[in-house]
């Protein structure tokens, strides 16, 4: 998510560190919400670097943004309830949540008021390497700039394996926005697949639903998805396969609007014209 080191004690919760943490604790440790602290941002809310002041220890706080696509209570729940009790090398590890209901002042009328605002916050492992997207098209300096074979063929596997665990639990788990903004890398480049705020839980024996809200980003969408509802494991595998493609070729994926499956980017790639 960012730069720096890590330390053993970064990688997993310290005991006394509790699941349920209170919103003063998170504003603090990371300097209420501190610009110099923002790691990155997406439609569903604003990552940060949280310094706990004890053993400075580094996790990373998501602060769900209020306007998402999405409401906040409902991505809440589901980053919350589908992957709190996760644990494989692959998904990002859950450390922490906050719901809190506290009185503010806001504008309503020309006029303020005093309202009842819900602040929710989900806490992640700190992942100093940033995400896949950072390291394959925005490198922020030149070492991120060369990802040899070697590499890139462990995030494959990393991300397939992640991806199989999900699809194969009890209750299986579709991520539905896998990306390379949503794969995040360790000290070790060791890929994580996170943001499960799209998620969707299926019930045992159940293979397939139907929607008829379709949400998730330009260029990974899978066609049964994007024009009939449909959900099922597939809908992931759409995803990876464009992944995989983007891993292997350093070709971008161009998330084109009119184009929000990437025909034109898979027909590109399979004529060989990416090479040119």
């Amino acid at each position: 998510m960012a730069s720096g080191s890590q330390t053993q004690e970064s990688k997993q919760p310290s005991p006394e560190l509790p699941k349920q943490l209170p919103f003063d604790f998170l504003k603090k440790i990371t300097n209420d919400f501190a610009e110099d602290r923002k790691i990155s941002g997406s439609p569903f809310g604003t990552l940060y670097k949280g310094i706990v002041p004890d053993d400075g220890r580094v996790i990373a706080v998501k602060k769900l943004q209020e306007n998402a696509p999405m409401p906040a209570d409902k991505q809440f729940n589901k980053e919350v309830q589908n992957v709190m009790s996760l644990k494989h090398e692959n998904i990002v590890e859950v450390v922490g949540f906050c719901s809190e209901t506290q009185k503010k002042l806001v504008q309503f009328d020309k006029r303020y008021i005093q309202a009842d605002i819900t602040e929710s916050l989900i806490c992640y492992e700190y992942l100093p390497n940033g995400s896949l997207q950072e390291n394959l098209f925005e490198p922020k300096d030149s070492t991120k700039q060369d990802i040899s074979w070697d590499t890139r063929f462990k995030i494959i596997k990393g991300i397939c394996q992640g991806l199989y665990f999900l699809h194969k639990l009890d209750i299986p788990i579709v991520h539905m926005d896998l990306k390379p903004e949503n794969i995040l890398l360790d000290a070790n480049m060791v890929p994580k697949i996170a943001d499960f705020a799209l998620s969707r839980v299926f019930g045992q024996e159940q293979t397939r639903l139907c929607t008829q809200t379709v949400v998730g980003s330009y260029g990974y969408m899978a066609p049964e998805y994007l024009y009939r509802g449909e959900i099922s494991a597939q809908s992931d595998i759409y995803s990876l396969g464009l992944v995989i493609i983007e891993i292997a070729t350093r070709e971008q994926n161009p998330r084109e609007k009119d184009q929000p499956s990437a025909r034109s980017f898979v027909d590109k790639v399979k004529n060989g014209r990416w090479r040119t």
